[in-house]
Formats: C-alpha cells, structure tokens, sequence
C-alpha cells in the first residue's frame, strides 16, 4: 500500500485511517517530508502544531 497523508494533521500513514485523529479523510498526492525525533525541543514540530514523534508531509494537495 503506498504512503498517504492525514489531511487534518499531515501525518505520513499506510492504513487506511489516522490513528491519531481517527479520520479516514487521506490524500495520495502530498509533497515535502519532515521527521520530527523530539517534538518537546524541535521549533518545527511547534510551527507545524506537532507533539508526537512521526514523519509528516509538508504540503498536501
């Protein structure tokens, strides 16, 4: 299964739902990647609203 995006938390996924937000609202086309490793400390996961360690898309169509 190839890799979706969450559409309400851009949570990088293969399942066919979020397990974060529980929605089955995902995308196929998405671009730009960014793993977040220590969300308490990265100034991206802040500005992206992210508390979780993941990897998350960027953009997502």
């Amino acid at each position: 299964m190839a890799e979706r995006v969450c559409r309400h938390c851009l949570r990088i996924l293969e399942g066919p739902s979020c397990p974060i937000c529980g929605t089955s609202d995902l995308a196929e086309e998405w671009s730009g990647l960014v793993i977040i490793l220590d969300p308490e400390r990265s100034e991206i996961a802040k500005k992206l609203g992210v508390d979780i360690s993941d990897k998350f898309a960027l953009k997502v169509r």
